[in-house]
């Protein structure tokens, strides 16, 4: 059967999310670098206009400093900065300061959350790692078990997850309790995989269960951020790097981006199954129809 995956171009890393890359590295500038940052920020296709120059009059900065600020970022002058800062606009994420905040009024918030989640929707798809895409398909689609781990509201994804993982006939549960987690990661052997789902990696429940998970033989599969310690454990990680405030909000912009890694492996796993697979859904979905009313399945 042919592999249904095809390999995209990769993404060079200067040209990946650089707005946010910004933002990011903005605190450990300059107090003048700084200001440039928040220019390019605030109105960056303004800024692909502009020469060195003009952007530095702007920012009420030097030259020197502009081309330090370059520099900062890894670029070796401005020129290649700005070459890297098209690229990155042009992949269409819309990463300005969208963030709500008081002095917003209600009829700010809807656009602002909606533009807001499709800045971050934008900037997961394009970081997303195809091979590391594919290497979880694989160890789902290879599964004798799953197993879906989250705490909080991470929690509310993995339920997400078995909802769609049970639907390809391999037994797939969930557990959303520290307990339960760590008691059956134990009973776990080489045909099962965990599915983590963690917004910081960092929780100490859920990297104990996922250790015992492996202790007991279990492949891992781990949705989390970059670096986080729940990632190092990982047979397989998917990055979900998405920039929120989680001391103002619950965890929003990230929550969505992993639920829509879901769905995508949900139907990539379908794929790679085959037409058995996508009859066992058609099943399912018959199964239901009469709960509804009206004729439509």
């Amino acid at each position: 059967m042919a592999n249904p995956f095809t390999e995209s171009r990769p993404v060079p890393p200067s040209e990946k999310g650089l707005l946010a890359r910004i933002r990011t590295a903005s605190t450990a500038l300059s107090r003048a670098e700084r200001q440039v940052a928040e220019f390019l920020l605030q109105k960056p296709h303004d800024a692909l206009e502009m020469s060195i120059r003009v952007l530095a009059q702007a920012c009420d900065v030097s030259e020197p400093t502009v081309a330090r600020f370059a520099q900062s970022l890894g670029f070796d002058g401005f020129k290649s900065f700005k070459l890297a800062f098209a690229k990155s606009l042009a992949t269409g994420i819309p990463y300005l300061h969208l963030d709500v905040n008081q002095a917003d009024q209600v009829k700010d918030v809807l656009p602002k959350v909606f533009d807001r989640t499709i800045a971050a929707l934008m900037e997961a798809r394009n970081n997303a790692n195809p091979a590391n895409f594919e290497a979880a398909v694989n160890l789902l689609a290879r599964a004798r078990r799953i197993e879906c781990y989250g705490l909080g509201y991470s929690g509310a994804l993995a339920i997400d997850a078995q909802l769609k993982f049970f639907r390809f006939g391999i037994p797939t549960t969930v557990f959303c309790d520290a307990h339960l987690q760590a008691q059956s990661a134990t009973l776990l052997n080489s045909d099962c995989v965990v599915v983590a789902f963690s917004r910081t990696g960092r929780t100490r429940d859920l990297i104990n269960s996922v250790q015992l998970a492996k202790n007991a033989g279990a492949k891992v599969l781990v949705l989390c951020a970059s670096g986080a310690p729940l990632a190092e454990l990982a047979d397989v990680h998917i990055s979900v790097d998405v920039e929120e405030d989680p001391d103002i909000y619950t965890p929003m912009t990230s929550r969505l981006a992993h639920l829509t890694y879901i769905d995508a492996l949900a139907v990539a796993v379908t794929l790679l199954r085959g037409p058995a697979a996508i009859d066992m859904l058609e099943r399912a979905k018959i199964s239901i129809s009469e709960k509804r009313l009206g004729s439509k399945i």
